[in-house]
């Protein structure tokens, strides 16, 4: 995939690459070509720049877009949606329930991701702006959104990764935007004829209960398409779906050993890397490949997420 374009998945939907953590296929931003021109998820601020020269690679413009619909408020998701609507005059933010006054004052938002990422925070976030409470829309479970003629978007509540969390249905193409609330899809594996799905667990707010009602939710819909925020569309929803319930168990049978080894959430993050890569070499994929970088990174925060969740 050429990563540098607008990626056409179907008639009306695109994928924009946001370059997140400054790596192809990490973090997407999509849109929907509607009457109402539609943006889903627009990652953090440095990625404001792609998503700006995606729009015009895709023929629109700022003005045109009417609504950018954040996930969750996560700032890999959600961090650069004040920054794109001030240059969108006519668009409306629209956020589930619990994230919207952290949208308009971000500051805790802010703290906590200060906690995650450390020094790396300023390069992979600044700036947070925050957002005007006239121009954020809130949207609940089963609430809807006319975005076209013949497209209403349904918002599901479906907390699990956060408590902030919904996913937003589209019938058109019988599709689910999910956010992290599935998992992660690894795009960089798709030239090795690998797709791996594996659950975001990240702090503080995970809940592996909720996180298999999402799941078992979106079975029982069957979906067509999923669209992941990491990274990119599947069209096999039940292969995405089966794997990252297996993979949750296994996350957190990891967790309660290290728990009980009275070891902590880096002992977790190298069993859970260690875990993955031994998967990812039973399917010929090399220990070199660029892929590990992010599983990573990820396992680090997914660990991090677990820990917090048993301590509780």
């Amino acid at each position: 995939m050429d990563t540098n374009y607008p990626l056409r998945l179907n008639d009306r939907v695109h994928l924009i690459d946001g370059f997140d953590l400054g790596v192809a296929g990490r973090t997407g931003t999509y849109v929907i070509d509607e009457e109402e021109l539609t943006i889903v998820d627009t990652g953090p601020s440095p990625s404001v720049k792609h998503v700006k020269k995606g729009l015009k690679a895709l023929g629109f413009s700022l003005r045109q877009v009417k609504y950018i619909i954040v996930t969750h408020i996560h700032l890999d998701h959600a961090g650069g949606a004040g920054l794109l609507v001030q240059e969108c005059p006519n668009a409306t933010v629209v956020v589930h329930p619990r994230g919207a006054r952290h949208l308009a004052a971000p500051e805790r938002l802010v703290a906590g991701a200060q906690m995650v990422y450390g020094e790396r925070f300023s390069e992979l976030f600044d700036p947070v702006v925050p957002i005007d409470e006239s121009r954020l829309l809130i949207k609940d479970e089963g609430d809807t959104l006319k975005i076209g003629p013949n497209c209403t978007l349904t918002f599901f509540d479906t907390p699990g990764h956060a408590k902030h969390h919904f996913s937003i249905y589209d019938p058109v193409s019988n599709g689910m935007f999910t956010g992290d609330t599935v998992g992660i899809r690894y795009e960089q594996l798709i030239g090795n004829g690998v797709d791996l799905f594996l659950p975001s667990t990240s702090p503080n707010q995970f809940d592996p209960s909720e996180m298999n009602v999402a799941i078992e939710r979106m079975e029982k819909m069957n979906l067509t398409s999923i669209y992941f925020g990491h990274y990119g569309m599947t069209n096999d929803p039940k292969e995405a779906l089966r794997q990252v319930s297996e993979w949750l168990v296994l996350f957190m049978e990891e967790g309660e050993a290290v728990v009980a080894e009275g070891k902590d959430h880096e002992e977790l993050s190298q069993r859970l890397f260690s875990q993955v890569r031994k998967h990812l070499r039973s399917l010929n994929v090399s220990d070199d490949h660029e892929v590990y970088y992010l599983i990573e990174v990820d396992m680090q925060v997914s660990a991090m997420g677990i820990m917090d969740y048993l301590a509780k």
